[in-house]
């Protein structure tokens, strides 16, 4: 029994290109950038600034207790002082269907969304923000139910009671639409514009910021507060910020058609049957546990974080069985990229680069850390950082490419540094920022180093990575502690010099945890450290 369906990635750019409109001979008359906004609240000059960070929130209660919640709370004494929040992805769980976004993301983000004195008020695809929200598509952002389940969804049928009374996976009627209800909530939705007078009204009202690239979206904190596209790119206080959509170039290569691809494919067809068979054993115990009894009740708790932990797993086995790929990679996302890296360096009033996306490439997390998606993401984003590294020579002064990259999708924080990778992502900073809210995971049993094997013919191995930081689910029994977590940044303008003298920016991280330990919370910031 599949719980979720991953819709294709053809499937998902078209869909979304239709839903912005994505090069309609309107805008490209108007000479419209679609993948570009400027963030106009009057301080974007500043060379120093804060924002906030978090990522895989968008769960309910976790029996009795709502750790997204608890986790935007330590966000709002901070409100104030930050410009914008970064959302690493996955808004919605479990299929980020429309019908959860009054309770797992207006509810707890009221604070931030114009009117949320009264959020039951708020419809979903209406939201304006007062601390602008930036997110990324997550996987579960593109979910849809099973063709099965979501019949099910729509009868007394019992399994569906069973996983909302016992596992609250929050399934509801239906799914995202193919990430239709994120474009929803999040996109300028330009389908919605039928008549060209319509449309071209609304370009000339907010598609009035003026770049080197054209007209494009002018973001106002409270008044209109849409993204131009599901990949974009920003300036704020001289740093580039690159947000990307890695649901559309996470596809691994297929398995070749050799004695070892067979072997292979018997090994992972065998592991999802064990999966699927130890997905079924969860929910019938699951149906003996008493969501009333707190022990329980954390029982189910750790039960949904397995079930989940099994159904992404199987995803990424699905994804490596598939014969049937149309295309597997969003080859013009990745160009994209590598263009405005390139244009970005050779800007001289831009001192330093983010790049934000879901999928993480580098990550110790247990369930994510050599999945094939992990590699297929790893594999493409280095074909781009060395594509751009190659175009700039010298340019660069021994510099990093790119100065810090945010990711989600693992269920925890954590701080990590490439080493010699023999490519263009050496040495790089790379923060998963993915326990804000949803069902936490551990660190692997691996450790802290993670190593690469350079080819199949050598089976020489590489250390290409170091975690230094790691907050996940910790602990056994009793001493069980769940520490979700989210991030304040602040970018410092007198940073760090180069061999010439040149400054560029410093990042300082603050990491801020709610932690869930025997039925209590318990707030805490790690020491900041400074990239």
């Amino acid at each position: 029994m599949k719980l979720v369906s991953d819709p294709a990635i053809a499937k998902k750019i078209r869909k979304m290109q239709q839903r912005v409109r994505w090069q309609d001979p309107l805008i490209l008359e108007k000479n419209i950038d679609q993948t570009r906004l400027v963030l106009d609240d009057g301080r974007a000059d500043d060379e120093e600034f804060s924002f906030l960070v978090v990522g895989d929130s968008g769960s309910g209660k976790h029996r009795g207790h709502n750790p997204q919640r608890k986790v935007a709370e330590l966000m709002l004494p901070h409100h104030h002082e930050c410009r914008f929040m970064l959302h690493t992805g996955d808004v919605i769980y479990l299929v980020g269907s429309s019908e959860y976004y009054q309770q797992n993301f207006i509810q707890p983000y009221r604070e931030f969304i114009l009117g949320g004195d009264y959020p039951e008020s708020i419809a979903y695809d209406e939201m304006v923000f007062t601390l602008p929200i930036l997110p990324v598509p997550g996987n579960h952002d593109y979910y849809d139910l099973p063709i099965l389940l979501s019949l099910a969804s729509l009868t007394t049928f019992p399994i569906r009671q069973l996983l909302r009374s016992r596992l609250d996976l929050d399934v509801g009627l239906h799914g995202s639409g193919k990430g239709d209800a994120y474009a929803r909530a999040f996109l300028d939705y330009l389908k919605a514009y039928q008549f060209p007078g319509d449309l071209a009204q609304h370009l000339d009202r907010y598609y009035t910021a003026k770049t080197n690239t054209g007209r494009c979206l002018s973001y106002q904190p409270g008044h209109f507060t849409r993204l131009p596209n599901r990949y974009y790119t920003f300036r704020y206080g001289g740093i580039d910020f690159f947000a990307l959509d890695s649901n559309t170039f996470n596809d691994p290569p297929p398995l070749p058609a050799t004695r070892e691809g067979d072997a292979d494919r018997k090994l992972l067809q065998q592991r999802r049957q064990d999966l699927e068979r130890e997905k079924m054993q969860i929910i019938e115990t699951s149906a003996n546990l008493n969501p009333d009894n707190p022990i329980e009740a954390d029982q189910l708790d750790d039960l949904h974080a397995k079930l989940s932990q099994i159904e992404e797993i199987i995803v990424d086995i699905d994804k490596q069985l598939a014969t049937d790929k149309t295309m597997l990679t969003d080859i013009e996302q990745l160009d994209w990229l590598k263009q405005r890296l390139i244009e970005s360096w050779n800007t001289k009033e831009v001192r330093g680069r983010v790049i934000y996306f879901h999928h993480p490439p580098y990550v110790t997390e247990a369930t994510k850390w050599e999945q094939a998606q992990t590699l297929a993401i790893r594999s493409r984003l280095r074909g781009v950082l060395d594509a751009v590294a190659e175009a700039l020579g010298s340019l660069t002064q021994e510099r990093p490419l790119v100065d810090l990259i945010l990711n989600g999708h693992a269920h925890c924080l954590e701080y990590l540094q490439t080493l010699d990778t023999g490519h263009a992502d050496s040495h790089l900073h790379w923060i998963v920022c993915g326990g804000s809210g949803f069902s936490l995971r551990r660190q692997r049993t691996e450790g802290a180093d993670l190593v690469e094997t350079l080819s199949d013919a050598s089976k020489e191995n590489r250390l290409v990575a170091r975690s230094h930081l790691f907050v996940g689910r910790n602990g056994q029994g009793s001493q069980k502690k769940r520490p979700y977590s989210g991030l304040r940044i602040d970018v410092q303008g007198d940073g760090f010099a180069n061999a010439k003298g040149e400054r560029y920016p410093k990042f300082v991280v603050r990491p801020l945890i709610a932690e869930w330990h025997q039925r209590q919370w318990h707030n805490y910031e790690i020491e900041p450290f400074k990239i």
